[in-house]
Formats: C-alpha cells, structure tokens, sequence
C-alpha cells in the first residue's frame, strides 16, 4: 500500500541582512519547528534543495536574489583533477572512521582551533559548548561524524547527514597547523568514497554563490549539478 506523502508546513523568514555581504535583504524558507521530521521528509527536502542547521532545515529564498545555488557531486561521476589526487596521496597516512553524532570534548577543542584560525573575530569565533552542540550535535535525522587521525590525533572532522541516496555535508573543521595537507579537499574525497563505497549517487555540499571565495572550492569537483528551477541541471562553470 502506498503512503500518502502529506505536504510539509514551510514558513518564509522576516527579511533580514545577507550573511554573504550582498546588498539585497536576504529571506529564508524554514520547516515548521513542530513539523515531525522523519528520513522519508528530509530525503524530499535535501533534493529539494535544502539543507540543516542543528534542528532548523532551511532554504533561502530572496525576494530579488537566486544567488545561492544548492550544488551536489554525482560520486560515481567524480573524477579528481591533478591537484585532488596529490591531495588524495599526501593524506593517505591518515586513518578514516565514522563515530555517532555525540558532543566529545576532543572534537569541540578541535572545532575552536579551527574557528579561531578561519572565522577569527566574527560570529562563528566562538567556544561555547552549547553553541557547539546546538549547530554541530543536535539534530532530528541521521547523522554522523566522520573523523580522520594523523598516527592518533584527531586532525579532521566532516558532519555529515544521511541520506537515501548519499550524503548531506553540514560542516568540516580540521587542524589549522595543517593547512597544507588541503585537510578540507581532502575530507569531501572521503565523503565521495564513502558513498560510492556504499553504492549511493550523491555528495550534497550545500549552497555555492559566484564569486564568493570561501565558497569557490565546491566548484572544483566536476562534474557538478546545481538546483535551478526547481531541478537538478550539470553546472558548466
């Protein structure tokens, strides 16, 4: 017997600044909190072009903006560039496992090196444990942390929810005396191991924005999709 799909409650955002510095006023689309979410709902919402944040699920939604593009890597697509696959290779001493997603001091400590050295002085510089357990712990779907090890020590972690066909990236934070390894490349070529290793399609990375830097590394994964009217469509960039 089919299950009738019953239509989630959405609701629009007041208007508020763009966290991506643009001039337009930004809005976002946001699951009704008391909505009971399941796999089966957030499955329709990640291709759907959403994406989570702790308990919140949202999507922008700018009255005279489209800038933010929800993007995602076909895994069994991917092939890396030059560049990728000496990454791939000066990381491989690295040891990879996927632990449940709990508040662990040795993860927080490495998230606020990480925040520190990358956000410093804006708001994600931060070290409250709350904070950190509601945006990286706290969340109503599967989700799990996958952390890689340099000979014991923690040096990455991906938060990643699951998906029916792949992976949802929510946030990686790696150590900052160890930039040149490209740790943050590095950890999405393990997502895509991960899921082509468990036979599913998909790398959800979140939103990208043209010409915004910290967002320029999605787009050298190629090939590369983009939800633009409401479909999937290959980005040629």
């Amino acid at each position: 017997m089919r299950i009738p799909f019953t239509q989630p409650k959405l609701y629009l955002s007041a208007p508020h600044p763009c966290p991506y510095d643009k001039p337009e006023t930004a809005a976002t689309v946001l699951l009704d909190p008391k909505s009971s979410i399941n796999d089966a709902l957030f499955n329709v919402l990640v291709k759907a072009g959403f994406r989570r944040s702790g308990e919140i699920i949202y999507r922008p939604h700018c009255r005279n903006c489209n800038a933010c593009v929800s993007v995602r890597i076909p895994a069994r697509e991917y092939r890396p560039n030059r560049a990728q696959r000496r990454t791939y290779k000066r990381n491989s001493d690295l040891d990879t496992t996927m632990a449940p997603a709990v508040f662990d001091r040795e993860h927080f400590d490495l998230y606020c090196r990480y925040q520190s050295w990358r956000h410093n002085g804006d708001l994600m510089d931060h070290a409250d444990p709350g904070r950190y357990r509601e945006f990286m712990v706290e969340s109503l779907v599967e989700t799990a942390f996958i952390e890689h090890r340099l000979n014991g020590k923690l040096v990455i972690v991906s938060v990643c929810d699951l998906t029916d066909d792949g992976l949802s990236a929510v946030y990686t934070f790696f150590d900052p005396e160890l930039k040149s390894r490209s740790l943050g490349t590095y950890a999405i070529m393990k997502q895509i191991d991960y899921i082509n290793n468990m036979r599913l399609d998909w790398l959800y990375l979140g939103y990208w924005i043209d010409g915004c830097a910290k967002m320029a590394y999605k787009t050298g994964f190629r090939p590369i999709f983009g939800y633009l009217d409401k479909e999937w469509r290959i980005m040629h960039l």
